[in-house]
C-alpha cells in the first residue's frame, strides 16, 4: 500500500523512537475493509522495529495505539488514509514526545489541568482539510492527560452513526456523547471549550507577565510580516496567534501572489512559519486574546489562561473570519445543513441540491467545486451582478447544473428541526419572496474583521474594521493595525503582507522618534 519512497521517509521519521508502539487492531473477520486496514498498519510497522501490530477479532474496524503496552488514549475507527495519515504518524511521534505540533509548556499545562474523565469522539471525512487539525489537537490532549481519550471516526465507514446523529458537517466533535464543536477549530479554541465544560485543576497563582518591545497579535500574512520586520530592527518581538497562517490555511489554491505562480494555503502557512523562525521571535501559538488595555506607554494584552504581555508597541493583525448571513435559522442549522467550507462538507451533499449564497470569487469557486458532487447548485447573489472574476463567471455559466440568481436577498434558513430543508429568498427588484427547497446551504459572503476584543480601545468603522491612517497607525499612539482587520481596501494576501511590513516600520519610526518612550 505504501510505496518505497514513503516507507523510506517513515524509517527516517521513526528512527529516534524511544518507546515501543503497538497498533492494537479490532476488526471483524468479514469486514470488507479488514485487509486494507491491516495492510496499511503492517506497512507502517515495517518501517521501525519499535512499531508492531496485534490483530484481534472485533465487531468493528478500529485500533488503539499502545505505548509500552499502555493505551495512549488515542483510537482510530476507520482507515487513516488521505489527510488523516499524517494524524496517525503524529500520534506516534507525539506519544514519544516529538513533533513540531506539540504546543508550548504553558498550553500543555492547561491541558494537563483539565478535569476528567473526558471521552472525545471526532467524526471526519478523509477529504476534509480542516479535520486533521482538530484530530491532531485532540490526540495531543489525550496523550498528555490520562483522563482524556480521543477517537477519530471515518464518517464514510460508519454512515449509520452519521445518519443517526444527523451530521452534515465535519469535523464534528462529541464530548461524552454531546456535540462540542463543528467545523474548523484551533487547539486553543478546543481547549477553552473543554475548560468551560469540564473545569480545571489549575493552580490559582498570579498571571504570567512577559515584557517585549513589540507585541504582534495575529499569525497570518500581515502578522507574520509585522513580526519579521520588527525583528529585523533588532527588537524583542512576541507573536500571539491562534495559528500561524491564519485564514490563509483555508485557501486551497493561490495563484496571485506575485513571483509565486501557484501555491496552496497550507504551503504558504508553512513557509510563513519557517520564515518567522529565521528570527528571534517568540511565538505564542494557540492564544486567544481576552482583553487589551492601553495605560499610557504600556500596552497590556491578556490571553486565556492567565498570561499577560506588555510592550510599548502593539500591532493588531487578527485578520477576518467568514461572514454570516445573520438571518433566522442560520445559527440553529450550522453543521446540520449550513456550512462554510465546500471542500470539507461538500461530500455530505453528493447527489443533492445545495445553495451557495454569495457571487464573489469564493462563492463561484464553491459552486464550481460543488457542481461535480451535487445534483444541482443554485447561486444567490445580493447585488445586481456577480462580483467574481470574469473567467470564473464564464466557467460557472458553462456548467449545466449550476443555476445563478442575482438581486436575491436571503431572508431565512428553513429546516425541520433536525436539518435544513430550504432557503427563503427575496427578489430585490420585485420584493417577491419564495421558498427554495434544498438540502444544504454554503455561505460565501466574504469576511468580517476579527476586531471585537479591540473595539473598546481603538476606533472601528461600522463594519468593525479598525480605522488606520496611511502608516497603519490607529487613533491610539503606540497601537497599529494591518491587513484584513483594518479599513485598508482590497483584502488580499499580498496587500496584507505589505501592510504588516508598513505597520512594523511605522512602529519602529515612532520608537526612534521617542514617541513610544
Amino acid at each position: 500500500m505504501l510505496d518505497t519512497s514513503l516507507k523510506d521517509q517513515l524509517k527516517a521519521l521513526f528512527a529516534e523512537l524511544k518507546s515501543e508502539y503497538t497498533f492494537d487492531i479490532f476488526v471483524s473477520e468479514n469486514h470488507e475493509s479488514r485487509n486494507e486496514l491491516i495492510e496499511l498498519l503492517e506497512d507502517v510497522a515495517s518501517t521501525s522495529a519499535k512499531v508492531n501490530n496485534r490483530v484481534n477479532n472485533g465487531d468493528a474496524l478500529a485500533f488503539d495505539i499502545l505505548k509500552d503496552g499502555v493505551n495512549t488514549g488515542v483510537k482510530f475507527r476507520g482507515i487513516p488514509n488521505g489527510h488523516e495519515f499524517t494524524s496517525l504518524l503524529l500520534a506516534i511521534l507525539n506519544s514519544d514526545g516529538k513533533g513540531k505540533n506539540i504546543p508550548d509548556e504553558f498550553i500543555m499545562n492547561r491541558v494537563k489541568a483539565l478535569k476528567g474523565p473526558i471521552r472525545l469522539t471526532t467524526y471526519v471525512s478523509l477529504t476534509c482539510t480542516n479535520c486533521p487539525d482538530v484530530v491532531q489537537a485532540l490526540n495531543i490532549m489525550a496523550i498528555s492527560n490520562p483522563e482524556i481519550t480521543h477517537e477519530m471516526v471515518d464518517g464514510a465507514l460508519y454512515q449509520e452513526e452519521v445518519d443517526a446523529l444527523k451530521l452534515q458537517g465535519v469535523p464534528a466533535v462529541f464530548a461524552d456523547g454531546k456535540l462540542l464543536h463543528v467545523g474548523r477549530g484551533e487547539f486553543g479554541e478546543l481547549l477553552t471549550k473543554l475548560e468551560e465544560k469540564y473545569g480545571t485543576n489549575e493552580n490559582q497563582g498570579g498571571p504570567v507577565v512577559k515584557n517585549y518591545d513589540v507585541i504582534v497579535v495575529g499569525g497570518g500574512p500581515a502578522g507574520s510580516a509585522a513580526a519579521i520586520y520588527s525583528a529585523r530592527k533588532g527588537l524583542n518581538v512576541a507573536l500571539l496567534a491562534e495559528r500561524i497562517g491564519g485564514q490563509v490555511k483555508e485557501t486551497v489554491g493561490i495563484e496571485n501572489l506575485i513571483s509565486v505562480p501557484k501555491t496552496t494555503g497550507e504551503e504558504l502557512a508553512n513557509n510563513l512559519r519557517l520564515h518567522i523562525k529565521d528570527y528571534s521571535i517568540d511565538i505564542f501559538e494557540h492564544r486567544s486574546v481576552e482583553n487589551v488595555e492601553s495605560t499610557g506607554i504600556e500596552k497590556i494584552v491578556s490571553v486565556t489562561g492567565g498570561e499577560k504581555f506588555i510592550a510599548p508597541a502593539l500591532i493588531i493583525a487578527t485578520g477576518a473570519s467568514w461572514r454570516r448571513l445573520n438571518v433566522d435559522g442560520e445559527s440553529q442549522y450550522i453543521g446540520k445543513g449550513v456550512a462554510f467550507c465546500p471542500h470539507c462538507d461538500g461530500p455530505f451533499y453528493k447527489g443533492k441540491h445545495v445553495a451557495v449564497v454569495g457571487g464573489g470569487n469564493s462563492g463561484i469557486e464553491a459552486a464550481i467545486d460543488l457542481s461535480g458532487i451535487c445534483s444541482k447548485v443554485t447561486v444567490f447573489e445580493f447585488l445586481d451582478e456577480l462580483k467574481a472574476d470574469k473567467v470564473l463567471q464564464e466557467k460557472a455559466r458553462s456548467i449545466s447544473n449550476i443555476e445563478i440568481h442575482v438581486s436575491s436577498q436571503t431572508t431565512e434558513v428553513v429546516g425541520n428541526g433536525e436539518k435544513v430543508t430550504g432557503i427563503r429568498v427575496k427578489d430585490r427588484n420585485t420584493e417577491e419572496e419564495r421558498l427554495v427547497e434544498l438540502d444544504g446551504i454554503f455561505v460565501q459572503i466574504g469576511l468580517a474583521a476579527n476586531s471585537s476584543v479591540f473595539k473598546e480601545v481603538v476606533e472601528v468603522n461600522r463594519f468593525g474594521e479598525i480605522q488606520v491612517d496611511a502608516h497603519c497607525r490607529t487613533n491610539v499612539p503606540g497601537i497599529y493595525a494591518a491587513g484584513d482587520v483594518t479599513t485598508v481596501p482590497y483584502k488580499q494576501i499580498i496587500i496584507a503582507m505589505g501592510e504588516g511590513a508598513k505597520s512594523a516600520l511605522s512602529a519602529f519610526e515612532d520608537r526612534i522618534r521617542g514617541c513610544l518612550n
